[in-house]
């Protein structure tokens, strides 16, 4: 390909956020990938909801607090992130010299959106004593804003690690506030954000699917909201969900959660039945629309031409990196290693 159709195509990524290449369609990408891999010495990190066959040729899978550890200890000259914005954000600000690649920039999060960084500026002034902590879906900018990130497997820890007398925002999912605001006993101000994944479940429909499944154990996700926590055997981070998933003694599960989860619970006990939790659309799954943008072949252009490329201004990563330092020493003191 000349360099004139390359820049046309880099071009390209302005206008959609990613590379419109044609690939042969007999091309074995799993191959090109790991060809990739092994030239540019580039590692790939994929999230759990990520399509089965990305996850299969990734280097690590896992939740955004492994993800985010992995990142930071990387030994690769290019982070190649299938996942969504916000966590390709956070591999950068991790590491300002390596640069870092994401499948399609429009593969965003309706949780990060919901929570403008102007607007909840404004919101934080409001409560000038408080520390804010903010859950790791969120944009570079509100991490800046931010005195601790927390993840779902590490925040009620990093709640527990902030003085009793310390008041404290919590950003920007309110549900996961809710909930870890029972957990811990701690009253703190909630910013009214929500992940849409995770608020479409239908509370009658996993009702009557626990009527028909009785000996199924019903998992959910704490970014649900209460009325469906409220009838969960188990609430945990997606890491959490899937260990309880294989050691637990049960043969099936209902799962609420993003359906790519259930790639990596099936591998992992192939002998147990997932059943997805149902939404409350016509819908039969309930799959993040965002995650879902990245594909096979989106991941090998942008291996191939490094690009979509995540960049941002240095003031800012500073100013980022601080909350996130926090969360890593926190986790690292309570034994959270990934």
């Amino acid at each position: 390909m000349s360099t004139t159709t390359v820049e046309k195509a880099r071009m390209e990524v302005n206008r959609r956020g990613f590379l419109d290449i044609d690939i042969d369609p007999e091309l074995d990408l799993f191959h090109e990938i790991e060809r990739l891999k092994k030239e540019k010495n580039a590692v790939l990190l994929a999230h759990y909801y990520q399509e089965p066959d990305i996850q299969d040729v990734a280097d690590y899978i896992g939740d955004s607090l492994g993800l985010a550890q992995q990142a930071a200890k990387t030994q690769a000259d290019i982070i190649v992130f299938a996942g969504v914005h916000f966590m390709a954000e956070t591999a950068k600000i991790l590491n300002p010299n390596k640069k870092v690649l994401l499948p399609d920039l429009k593969a965003g999060c309706s949780l990060a959106d919901s929570a403008p960084a102007p607007l909840f500026k404004q919101f934080k002034a409001k409560y000038p004593d408080h520390i804010v902590i903010s859950y790791i879906n969120c944009s570079a900018e509100i991490k800046a804003l931010s005195d601790i990130i927390c993840t779902s497997s590490n925040a009620e820890k990093i709640i527990e690690s902030v003085p009793p007398e310390q008041p404290i925002i919590f950003a920007p999912d309110k549900n996961l506030g809710a909930y870890l605001s029972k957990k811990t006993g701690r009253d703190m101000v909630l910013w009214n954000g929500a992940c849409m994944v995770h608020e479409i479940f239908s509370l009658e429909k996993i009702t009557k699917l626990k009527i028909r499944h009785p000996q199924a154990k019903f998992i959910a996700h704490p970014e649900c909201e209460d009325a469906v926590l409220q009838i969960a055997d188990y609430i945990g981070s997606t890491t959490q969900l899937l260990k309880y998933a294989v050691n637990n003694e049960a043969q099936e599960f209902i799962v609420a959660t993003e359906t790519g989860i259930l790639h990596q619970m099936q591998k992992d006990a192939p002998h147990k039945t997932f059943i997805p939790a149902p939404p409350n659309n016509s819908c039969a799954c309930n799959d993040c629309p965002h995650m879902k943008l990245n594909t096979l072949e989106k991941l090998y252009l942008c291996m191939e031409y490094e690009t979509p490329e995540i960049t941002m201004p240095e003031e800012l990563r500073l100013a980022a990196l601080k909350p996130m330092q926090r969360m890593m020493e926190i986790s690292k003191a309570a034994g959270l290693i990934g």
